[in-house]
């Protein structure tokens, strides 16, 4: 580790020996606590670096590389928090979604039931199934110029619904 001028030589070095007496147990005290050797290795190495920065102020302190260990553990502990809040977010926001989802798909079987079994059928057949006018009007035994129709007079009728249910 290059010595920070602003530490002088005897903090640079009591640094240099609190680090290399210290960072095995750290990094090993992280491994036992995440179960995760990359992401011990970052506790350990952003704690000491921290511990670095603020040396003139730590080195002070009745136990140096025990503050260390503090960071390290508190760091964890953040890690964990922020992934704790982003699950719940995530949750929440797929619970929403499926809350808008399950309220989408009931606006729209509460318009279907507002149109005629001819034109349900057929905006099912059509649109969900996707029929051609041909095989929806062999299904239903009509001609596909009785289907074509049907669907316009199905498609309107549900745009009407829409735009009511946007207005109110």
């Amino acid at each position: 580790m290059a010595h920070d001028p602003s530490l002088g030589p005897a903090g640079a070095e009591v640094f240099e020996s609190i680090f290399a007496e210290n960072y095995e147990l750290v990094l090993r005290t992280m491994y036992l606590v995440t179960g995760d050797r990359g992401e011990a290795e970052d506790l350990a190495q952003e704690s000491f670096v921290k511990a670095y920065e603020r040396w003139d102020r730590i080195r002070k302190m009745d136990n140096p590389s025990g503050y260390v260990y503090r960071m390290a553990l508190n760091a964890h502990r953040s890690r964990l928090r922020r992934i704790g809040l982003s699950t719940k977010r995530s949750v929440a926001l797929r619970e929403r979604n499926l809350i808008s989802e399950s309220d989408e798909r009931d606006a729209i079987r509460r318009r279907l039931a507002t149109l005629p079994d001819n034109q349900r059928e057929i905006i099912v057949l059509i649109e969900w199934l996707g029929m051609t006018s041909k095989e929806a009007g062999q299904v239903l035994e009509v001609s596909p110029g009785a289907v074509r129709v049907r669907l316009t007079r199905a498609k309107q009728r549900l745009r009407l619904l829409s735009e009511e249910g946007a207005t109110a």
